[in-house]
């Protein structure tokens, strides 16, 4: 009976010593946990001047060109305007918002092709004999015209860049203009200049309208 009561005193200390050493564990590990992440009395601070480095972009021009998509609606006739169809192209990684144009002199005349793709040049409507021009020119190369509203191109590799813009009735045609000048499609003279900001801005949606009135 004795030998019994021993043996039950050393299975129950044996299970307590069990238990013991886990909640031991488990509260070790806690300790070592808050350890890791508590603060100390050791107060770090930052040295003066800690700073990091950052880079501007570039500035690169815009590109404007001719294209024969979509088809001007308001076509040109002896003493009327007509519309014409330009793509903008921007390269830079930032979107690029144009408010005005400059344009030639209004004695800078488009010349006239038998085609949109603009290749071959059309017998007896030149540079010279056109009379077609931009609308709005004066005598005076580089006047600036303000846009009707502003244009925005996307950065580069945005959907809308580059941008399909129909500049409507943009272009003129004088009452002087010869027969030979019909169904004939024009490469107007080259603008002198834009003005244009580059920084963050909503993009205009392609197709769009636009153009001056003044």
């Amino acid at each position: 009976m004795r030998l019994r009561i021993v043996e039950a005193m050393t299975k129950k200390a044996s299970r307590w010593s069990r238990r013991a050493k886990v909640l031991s564990a488990v509260g070790g590990s806690m300790l070592v946990a808050a350890g890791a992440y508590a603060a100390t009395n050791w107060v770090v601070g930052l040295s003066a001047g800690s700073s990091g480095e950052g880079q501007s972009a570039t500035i690169a021009n815009l590109s404007i060109t001719a294209v024969a998509s979509p088809a001007p609606t308001n076509v040109l006739f002896p003493g009327g305007t007509g519309d014409v169809v330009v793509t903008i192209a921007n390269t830079n990684p930032y979107p690029v918002t144009i408010t005005a144009v400059n344009l030639p002199a209004n004695t800078v005349q488009a010349g006239g092709f038998t085609t949109s793709a603009l290749t071959t040049a059309q017998s007896g409507c030149s540079t010279s004999t056109s009379a077609v021009t931009w609308n709005f020119a004066t005598a005076t190369s580089g006047t600036s015209h303000t846009l009707t509203a502003p244009l925005t191109v996307g950065a580069s590799g945005a959907s809308n860049n580059p941008l399909v813009v129909t500049l409507t009735n943009d272009a003129s045609m004088a009452s002087t203009s010869p027969a030979a000048c019909a169904n004939t499609f024009f490469s107007m003279p080259s603008f002198t200049g834009i003005t244009a900001t580059g920084g963050a801005a909503t993009s205009t949606t392609s197709p769009a309208t636009g153009g001056w009135t003044s």
